[in-house]
């Protein structure tokens, strides 16, 4: 074999082997390397190993992403989140979503809980915050009295809705969104209706946690707040159950469970006994839906004092002008809940 013919031999297996590396290089970058759609989630401070486990599930090859992700400097730019892996993506699109920090945002909800724990653990359950983190922040004393509330109002900064949120929220940032979405949801036509009852911000919460737990039916609850706005303006006690409920469970511990207010409950020294306290309690006693809150805001017109729980329509209320139509009322419940074998 000539020389010149050995110079094309060895010509033609360089640019074979070149070709071989250049498909491998192509293939590590852009052939399809996800086999599966889904959420991945990244935590705080990840590193490119914990990333790599993560992500295992989702990948054909795992050592090629780990390649790409190098060369792409990713180990140095991990970006904590929840994002959506499509199925066919390859490595390049792969490291560029994680790089970017594009996210997918998640759709966060609560209830009206009836204390910052259960908040806690009802958050936590859906952002990386944990509920300790979570809890620390909701009693942080300093936040509290700069965004107005006290350690008996705070609770009423939550208006249980559905909120978009990243997942990776830290429990400082889930709560200045929090007094963002309050002061928010305090909008002009709000407090114009609150100024005009005479009440704060505040109080119209508090009534509202009363009529949330007096009812859950929406339907009555501008009938429940109009009795007891007419209470509230004429001085009487309020005289609600609810916190009677709240009271001793503040005494005893949350977990007591109690069906039937009895009379001896009625006497508990506490603030939040409406029996004995003209006016409103110091703060709520749970967080309030929207639905109760405007029911304050808009209450029904009546000249109704009294109310006592159906007998005949269970989850309902019979409503009383006077005190001899209540007692009449009241009576038939008691003895309904004796029948039933109620007894606390």
């Amino acid at each position: 074999m000539n020389f010149k013919k050995l110079i094309l031999l060895i010509g033609g297996i360089l640019i074979i082997i070149a070709g071989i590396f250049a498909f491998n290089f192509y293939n590590k970058i852009y052939k399809p390397n996800t086999k599966q759609e889904g959420y991945l989630y990244i935590p705080t401070s990840s590193t490119i190993k914990e990333v790599e486990i993560l992500i295992q599930p989702f990948l054909k090859k795992v050592k090629s992403f780990v390649w790409v992700a190098v060369q792409k400097n990713y180990p140095n730019t991990i970006k904590p989140g929840k994002y959506f892996i499509s199925e066919g993506m390859n490595n390049n699109e792969l490291v560029n979503l994680l790089r970017s920090g594009k996210q997918t945002p998640i759709k966060l909800s609560f209830n009206n809980q009836d204390s910052f724990q259960k908040l806690a653990g009802r958050i936590s359950e859906q952002i990386e915050a944990d509920s300790i983190s979570l809890l620390k922040a909701f009693t942080d004393t300093e936040f509290i009295s700069k965004a107005g509330f006290n350690s008996k109002t705070s609770i009423g900064m939550y208006i249980p809705n559905t909120y978009q949120f990243y997942w990776n929220t830290s429990a400082k940032k889930f709560q200045e969104k929090m007094l963002k979405e309050y002061n928010r949801f305090w909008n002009e036509n709000r407090i114009k209706k609150a100024k005009k009852l005479n009440l704060s911000k505040n109080q119209v919460i508090t009534l509202a946690s009363i009529v949330q737990k007096e009812t859950a039916l929406v339907k009555e609850r501008s009938i429940v707040a109009g009795l007891y706005l007419n209470r509230f303006k004429n001085k009487w006690p309020l005289q609600a159950d609810p916190t009677i409920i709240f009271a001793l469970k503040q005494q005893a511990g949350d977990d007591l469970v109690i069906k039937r207010v009895l009379t001896k409950d009625l006497s508990i020294d506490s603030p939040y006994n409406t029996y004995k306290n003209i006016g409103l309690p110091p703060g709520p006693i749970a967080m309030p839906d929207i639905s109760s809150i405007d029911a304050v805001l808009n209450p029904a017109k009546h000249e109704y004092y009294y109310m006592c729980a159906s007998i005949t329509s269970i989850g309902q209320h019979e409503f009383a002008k006077t005190l001899s139509q209540h007692n009449r009322n009241a009576a038939k419940y008691q003895k309904w809940l004796s029948k039933q074998g109620v007894n606390r």
